[in-house]
């Protein structure tokens, strides 16, 4: 991966391959800051512990939610809460941070402009840790934005509405939160956005076709203007 995004001409200042003041910069490393953040949550009663199978979400469910990776969640287990500081380690069960219901978060995206989303209603009680003892997406990434003092994160447009999950875990540690650039998505002539779980090509199976940086960079810029016209009704 690194190989393929210094070949397209990117390049970075610290990371897992160059080192920097905020080292160790792989996640599996990290866990004690990760830990000390549950706890945080914990005790500050904004999570509780899930117990819910696949298969009682499944049943729970009315009909699948394509445009989101986290399916809503029906709040079985919020009763849990109270018990949550019976729990000394978050391993054994799932983990889920209590969403205000009704509630709104609102941001202001550098390239998508105002946002605004509803908790509870675009989004439900979300995962912050895995029953297999791992801290889920949303708690990981905060926890390292905050502790490596990232002021802008430049990312897909796919995750507008986990930005305002993590907005709620910034809130709740007590944490400042970056500013958000949600950039267009690179998507096939189908519209299909270039995804792994669409076996989508990647960037090396480019590099074998023989497309060179610069054509990708041109794609990559042609994208993003064929976007502001579209938002410019152009």
């Amino acid at each position: 991966m690194y190989e393929d995004l210094r070949w397209l001409g990117l390049d970075w200042d610290e990371g897992p391959d160059t080192g920097g003041p905020f080292a160790p910069y792989s996640q599996s490393q990290r866990g004690n800051l990760y830990l000390a953040a549950w706890r945080r949550l914990r005790d500050g009663r904004f999570i509780y512990p899930c117990t819910c199978s696949r298969k009682d979400l499944e049943q729970a469910l009315q009909a699948p939610h394509e445009d989101d990776d986290e399916p809503p969640y029906p709040g079985t287990c919020r009763k849990k809460i109270a018990a949550a500081r019976d729990y000394k380690s978050p391993a054994g069960v799932s983990w889920r941070f209590t969403v205000p219901d009704g509630g709104s978060v609102d941001f202001d995206d550098l390239y998508s402009g105002p946002q605004e989303f509803v908790a509870g209603t675009d989004f439900s009680d979300f995962l912050i840790w895995r029953r297999d003892d791992i801290p889920a997406y949303q708690l990981a990434v905060v926890v390292d934005d905050s502790a490596m003092h990232i002021t802008e994160v430049v990312r897909g447009a796919d995750l507008l509405k986990s930005t305002a999950r993590q907005l709620l875990l910034f809130s709740a540690l007590g944490d400042a939160a970056p500013l958000y650039f949600h950039c267009p998505l690179m998507r096939d002539e189908k519209d299909l956005r270039l995804a792994k779980r669409h076996d989508a090509l990647s960037l090396r199976a480019l590099r074998r076709r023989g497309a060179s940086p610069e054509q990708l960079r041109e794609r990559f810029a042609a994208e993003i203007a064929w976007d502001h016209r579209l938002r410019a009704g152009l």
